[in-house]
């Protein structure tokens, strides 16, 4: 028996054999090339399948993890365009008269060498990114197929690494855990496998040479350790541990058809974040009060032009219909930043989180945005269909969207075509928006609070760059009491406040939200059931 510790990336308990994952040992030879113009576009045309191929592993990850963890996929076909590493092979193409697959091995090794290099967390984890593309370049470049991830039984998953695209590419239902030697639990495949919500340990020191497929595992991702092939002993007390983990799951599904009630009466709704229609019946397996934050970017996403009217109100019909009454709150398109979609032409940008994003971009492109609205405006005939409107900052910017509705609707009369204005909303993440909230809901039917901005801007922290997880703090005060303002200057002008953001989910926070007077916590379908059991456990009252 040999105990491991790592660091727990998800806290949940799992036991089975082992399925080790070792990466095929490539051999890039150099070959002298006498036409490097054709060894170049060669080179192009790999980058373009690699794109394809990254806009697949995209639209398979929106489907089962969500749009966060799927963002990773989007980062890497943006590195496929840098011109600084892109320029580096070519060159040396040109320079050494060598094949694209070798440039691209030799840059690989230089500029992940560079990133790891570096004393943060944060650049040295760019260096794995680095090293994925570049091996998709070299695997496309060598006319070789993806490597086959699939798992013949559940396993417990030990690996070197895992790549986002390895994840991903692997059946969910047969993966009991993952372990992995190298890897930070800010990593993007460690970000993937909470959503996934898959019991995970990074940083574990254990020589895959010393272990073989079937062997026994235990990973115990509350305390952040694994045994391989463990005693008869240990074999029962973690049965144990996985019977009690799983009669607190049995427990949570007994809450269904429950209320969102506290001790004392006071009633919350509990609603789901999504990412696209795929994910309604999670929504409904896990019994949420409605849809409090349908991301609807995901129907630009992956592909190559603008989603047509049509096209849009299918959706948005279909999502609102399988609801069967619930409320479907559907956020406006939130392309830009860490979202983009070439079409759009957004171009580069030194700050794209504080640049040209969300209701930025429709009120610049007004046709764009009234597309949108005409279609949600004919989908609100189906059913409880809210508009809601993200990165706001003025009174200027709302009356400016409510004129462009009031026009997308004369445009439908016009038509002859049958639609509805719903009621209308707006996205409170930014400081600007929590300041002006008593105004502001003057013009809304409703606040729903976007925590990871509002907290990204408030501290001033990036909330993608890892180096600056110590300062990323959600609990921070400041953003308490900015929820706390929102709340009642809602609740001054008889407007509901909900909160749609990760902390919503944070089930240290659930009574305190309940004490706030926050009416809506939305959350991604698998912690439904889990808020609900905090709120049901709390009291409104002090």
């Amino acid at each position: 028996m040999r105990r491991l510790w790592g660091k727990a990336v998800y806290k949940g308990v799992a036991m089975g054999p082992v399925a080790v994952l070792k990466r095929d040992e490539r051999q890039v030879k150099r070959i002298g090339i006498a036409d490097p113009d054709a060894e170049i576009s060669r080179l192009g045309r790999a980058g373009r399948q690699a794109k394809e191929q990254l806009r697949e592993l995209y639209e398979k990850a929106v489907r089962e993890v969500g749009e966060g963890g799927a963002a990773i996929f989007q980062v890497h076909q943006m590195m496929l365009e840098d011109e600084g590493y892109l320029e580096a092979v070519r060159e040396m193409i040109r320079t050494d008269m060598v094949n694209a697959e070798y440039a691209v091995a030799v840059m690989e090794g230089i500029f992940s060498e560079r990133f790891a290099g570096m004393d943060d967390d944060y650049m040295k984890a760019r260096a794995a990114d680095v090293k994925d593309i570049s091996d998709r370049l070299i695997r496309n470049l060598m006319g070789q197929e993806d490597r086959d991830y699939a798992l013949r039984k559940p396993s417990v998953i030990v690996a070197d690494d895992l790549s986002p695209g390895e994840t991903v590419q692997m059946d969910k239902k047969k993966i009991l855990a993952f372990v992995t030697v190298h890897g930070s639990v800010n990593s993007h495949t460690a970000i993937l496998a909470r959503m996934m919500n898959i019991p995970a340990l990074v940083g574990v020191p254990v020589d895959l040479e010393d272990l073989h497929s079937g062997m026994t595992a235990v990973v115990d991702g509350f305390a952040g350790e694994v045994i391989f092939e463990p005693s008869g002993e240990v074999c029962r007390e973690m049965e144990e541990k996985i019977r009690r983990n799983q009669e607190e799951q049995l427990l949570l599904q007994s809450l269904k058809g429950q209320e969102n009630v506290t001790l004392d009466g006071h009633k919350i709704d509990v609603c789901a974040n999504i990412g696209g229609v795929d994910d309604i019946g999670c929504v409904l397996e896990n019994d949420a009060g409605g849809i409090g934050l349908f991301r609807s970017e995901f129907l630009y996403l992956g592909r190559d032009d603008f989603p047509t009217e049509e096209e849009q109100f299918q959706v948005y019909k279909q999502v609102v219909q399988a609801m069967e009454g619930k409320r479907v709150v559907i956020r406006t398109l939130d392309i830009g930043a860490d979202k983009q979609a070439d079409y759009f032409n957004l171009g580069r940008e030194d700050n794209p989180a504080l640049g040209y994003r969300a209701i930025r971009i429709c009120l610049k492109q007004p046709e764009i945005f009234k597309t949108q609205l005409r279609a949600l405006l004919r989908a609100a005939v189906f059913g409880s269909l809210s508009i809601m409107y993200p990165m706001i900052t003025s009174v200027k910017e709302v009356r400016k969207i409510h004129e462009l509705v009031e026009e997308a609707g004369a445009e439908l009369a016009e038509a002859g075509i049958p639609y509805r204005i719903p009621r209308q909303g707006l996205m409170i993440e930014t400081p600007a928006a929590v300041m002006i909230s008593d105004e502001l809901a003057e013009l809304a039917d409703f606040f729903s609070i976007g925590t990871n901005d509002l907290t990204q801007y408030t501290l001033a922290v990036d909330r993608q760059n890892q180096r600056l997880d110590d300062f990323y703090d959600p609990h921070h005060e400041a953003i308490l009491k900015m929820i706390q303002m929102v709340v009642d200057n809602a609740h001054k002008c008889g407007k509901w406040a909900g909160i749609c953001g990760e902390l919503g989910a944070d089930l240290e926070l659930t009574e305190r939200f309940v004490r706030m007077g926050v009416d809506e916590l939305s959350v991604s379908p698998s912690m439904v059931l889990k808020v609900r059991k905090a709120v049901r456990e709390s009291r409104f009252s002090a």
